[in-house]
């Protein structure tokens, strides 16, 4: 990438519509900044080069000061919705519908005393976001968080994951191409994002807006900023406890280092044991089996590595007035409800009754079980693990979800490579019990095993080298 300045003003009316579209919103809340820096992609995406984002547009805000809104740099990207409406990037879905994914990304930066240009480090950021999406075609909504585990400028900062909320000042805008929301990424702490994972994200959003240090009302991130929310107001935490008790847990998928074992039999040869435990020969999906759990991912967390994709937290959107918006959740929830593809067993694949089965995780996967059957489970709701590495899938099922093919008379059942897993309130209490250390992770030593040998139920936790090198 590298930088670059508008030819200035004119331009705007040879613009691409949809170009012109959000060009003309940030215009209007920069009428004294026609001509902002911005950072380009050399080779545009659709010209075959990396960056999805054709440009990054940067601003200098004067912030707020009756809101205690400090001055900052905010950032603007150009790609993920469409620019251009002729196909070379998106497809046009019509006026009604989103543009492109429907969304852009902005970020508020706190401006350093003495810094006369914006850094251009966020731009990356926000194109590794961009690659995100467009590779996965998932979207992003406000709430999702982001998994990154590194700080969000190669610095030392305790700034090191992303929430996402609606941009306080860049209103929706309505293109020739359809609608575009502006979302705005936030910068947290671990402990924060620990804090969104095991309630959800708006609620921690809304604890941020209320410590100033922590963003104030605009979200403003800064990268120096040293305590979390939690050691600055040591009564949040009790809030947050309380909201999980109450409303449980809005994560409801990850993409993890997993496997499962089918104990009720050996494998029938040395390649079908293969097939379903190191996946070097893995069973596929159908394509409903698919569609379904990428509808569950999309309400989830992806934890894959930082050097392929970033790990992205990502909530399937219900679209309102252009605007999105989180899915009310039910008490009786539904597998069903979450894609438009019932589960319906492949003509090819039938579905077997398990009487035995065996689960591997790596440790940050074994870490979140505890997360999805307290927060999930005993909140009457389901939880799924979609491996990496291949097609495998686990997914935990309560009693209380419809359209599960495990079943109380027959609860482990598997549908080609996808497990799942139905666990009574009775039996999620006691596994509560005994996962207790997992949520002490540094104190767990791999590799460790959990074994309820009455329910025929094996769970072993990984050290990462047992993924990488499945062959020992």
């Amino acid at each position: 990438m590298e930088e670059l300045r508008p030819s200035g003003p004119g331009i705007a009316a040879l613009l691409p519509p949809g170009l012109h579209a959000i060009y003309q919103e940030c215009r209007r809340l920069y009428s004294d900044q026609p001509n902002p820096l911005q950072v380009t992609a050399i080779v545009k995406y659709w010209l075959g080069g990396p960056d999805p984002l054709d440009y990054i547009s940067m601003y200098r805000n004067p912030g707020n000061p009756t809101q205690d809104v400090p001055e900052h740099w905010h950032y603007v990207s150009f790609g993920l919705s469409d620019l251009y409406g002729d196909n070379r990037v998106h497809e046009f879905t019509g006026l009604e519908g989103p543009s492109g994914f429907g969304f852009e990304l902005t970020f508020r930066l706190r401006r350093e005393t003495g810094e006369t240009a914006p850094p251009t480090w966020p731009a990356e950021l926000m194109q590794g976001l961009a690659r995100y999406v467009f590779q996965s075609e998932n979207t992003l909504c406000s709430g999702d968080h982001v998994s990154w585990h590194s700080p969000l400028d190669n610095s030392e900062s305790r700034i090191q994951h992303m929430l996402l909320t609606e941009d306080p000042q860049l209103q929706p805008v309505h293109t020739p191409f359809g609608t575009v929301a502006f979302l705005q990424i936030v910068g947290v702490c671990t402990e924060e994002l620990q804090a969104a994972q095991q309630w959800n994200g708006q609620g921690i959003l809304e604890l941020l807006r209320t410590v100033p240090v922590a963003g104030g009302s605009w979200l403003i991130t800064d990268m120096r900023r040293g305590e979390t929310i939690f050691e600055s107001d040591p009564h949040l935490q009790e809030r947050v406890d309380k909201g999980i008790e109450t409303d449980g847990s809005n994560l409801s998928g990850v993409s993890a280092k997993c496997a499962w074992v089918d104990l009720s039999h050996p494998p029938e040869d040395e390649e079908d044991s293969r097939s379903i435990y190191l996946e070097l020969h893995p069973r596929r999906l159908s394509d409903k089996d698919t569609e379904q759990i990428r509808e569950v991912l999309r309400r989830g967390l992806e934890m894959n590595t930082k050097p392929i994709l970033p790990p992205i937290s990502s909530q399937k959107p219900q679209q309102q007035n252009g605007m999105n918006h989180d899915r009310a959740s039910t008490r009786k929830d539904s597998l069903e409800s979450e894609s438009s593809a019932a589960i319906v067993p492949h003509e090819l694949i039938r579905t077997r009754q398990l009487e035995s089965v065996h689960l591997k995780f790596n440790q940050e996967s074994g870490t979140l079980i505890p997360l999805s059957l307290r927060g999930r489970l005993l909140h009457g709701r389901h939880f799924t693990y979609k491996s990496i590495t291949g097609d495998t899938a686990i997914t935990f099922v309560s009693t209380g979800v419809e359209g599960a093919f495990a079943t109380e008379e027959h609860p482990y059942a598997a549908h080609g490579p996808w497990l799942q897993i139905l666990l009574n309130e009775e039996f999620v209490e006691k596994m509560l019990e005994d996962l207790e250390d997992l949520t002490s992770p540094e104190e767990v030593k791999l590799p460790k095993e959990y074994s309820w040998p009455e329910k025929k139920l094996k769970i072993t936790i990984l050290p990462e080298s047992a993924f990488d090198c499945p062959l020992q």
